[in-house]
């Protein structure tokens, strides 16, 4: 396993066009159950998407992969977005480059590394729904809730804000996890 060089790891975050990160041990991403069951009970992906419940883990499988991990990178980017599709491609592009990043840092020697990404999985315009016939399931990645992390918790423990928007209009704050050993 490499070493963790921060200042390295960095530099290839910059390089791939992420300059808004902060660093926290793995330790101290948030896992809670209310996570999955808002997942359950509130997202329009839930069941449609192979990187979301329940095609993701149960809670204590979650929280011990995460526990797993001992650095993380948390991703901040924000952006209004005044409709629905414009968020979707908007999203889609930069999970694509995040996925771009994850590679890199593996290819840098952090043969774990493993990116949650900030939005529904953008490999497909339409998601067949199932890991089983995913034309793409070793690229295939969950969003932080999918694995019932608490964003609202992980975010403020770093200074990032996180607040509900009430409003499409509204500039929203998404984030993104890359997992490094």
């Amino acid at each position: 396993m490499a070493m963790i060089d921060r200042q390295q790891l960095e530099g290839i975050f910059r390089e791939h066009g992420f300059d808004e990160f902060r660093w926290l041990p793995a330790a101290d991403i948030a896992v809670a159950q209310w996570v999955r069951m808002k997942c359950i009970y509130g997202c329009d992906e839930y069941g449609k998407s192979v990187a979301c419940p329940p095609n993701t883990p149960p809670v204590p499988e979650c929280e011990r992969f995460l526990q797993e991990y001992s650095q993380a990178a948390i991703f901040h980017f924000a952006k209004a977005v005044p409709d629905r599709k414009a968020r979707r491609k908007w999203s889609r592009e930069v999970n694509g480059r995040l996925l771009d990043l994850e590679r890199a840092v593996f290819l840098h020697g952090h043969y774990r590394a493993f990116m949650l990404l900030m939005g529904s999985c953008p490999l497909c315009e339409e998601c067949v729904g199932q890991l089983e016939n995913c034309p793409y399931p070793g690229s295939a990645r969950p969003t932080p809730e999918g694995l019932a992390v608490d964003l609202f918790a992980t975010a403020h423990s770093v200074g990032y804000p996180l607040e509900v928007l009430t409003d499409h209009s509204q500039p929203m704050n998404r984030y993104a996890i890359l997992l490094i050993d």
